[in-house]
């Protein structure tokens, strides 16, 4: 097998270890402080942690292991990004638009499912549409093709009449 190195290129080492560990992610929730995305325990940098005083938090960081003093402190700690947690471990975390609420995101859904049915019950109609102007030019070449009688034949109703002609009469 031959090894190859990633140089300088550190994100390929942080994925990973995100593979390995994304079940043990925590995103930022103050100064200073983190919270564990799946046990929603407070959590914080350890003093000894290389990210403790780098001056910024990372948003979405892995963490090898717990610290248990006066407070829950995160060991071996590296930052990832958070499209990896959802595509390395899809079975615990998903991406989230922000700016929307479950409610707006149910309006927006309804809006598109009634707009979906608007646009169905519009193709119906041009579909029934179609049809009717295909009956109509159906009729007019089928009465466009029947021959003209000399005869016509009007139906009344009870008996049969028969046309009254005038009498050439006797002379009276």
């Amino acid at each position: 097998m031959v090894m190859t190195s990633c140089g300088t290129d550190w994100d390929v080492i942080r994925k990973c270890i995100c593979s390995g560990y994304y079940h043990q992610a925590a995103k930022v929730k103050g100064i200073g402080e983190y919270i564990n995305l799946r046990t929603s325990v407070t959590v914080q940098l350890h003093p000894t942690s290389a990210l403790y005083g780098l001056g910024f938090l990372p948003d979405h960081v892995i963490y090898h292991e717990l610290i248990l003093t006066s407070k829950e402190y995160m060991s071996t700690v590296t930052a990832v990004d958070p499209h990896w947690l959802a595509e390395l471990g899809g079975v615990f975390y998903s991406l989230k638009e922000k700016g929307y609420s479950a409610r707006e995101k149910r309006v927006t859904e309804h809006e598109f499912n009634r707009k979906m049915e608007i646009e169905a019950q519009m193709a119906e109609d041009k579909e029934r549409e179609a049809q009717r102007i295909a009956r109509t030019s159906e009729m007019t070449e089928t009465k466009a093709k029947r021959p003209l009688t000399a005869v016509r034949r009007v139906a009344t109703q009870g008996a049969v009449r028969r046309p009254m002609t005038p009498k050439v009469g006797r002379g009276f």
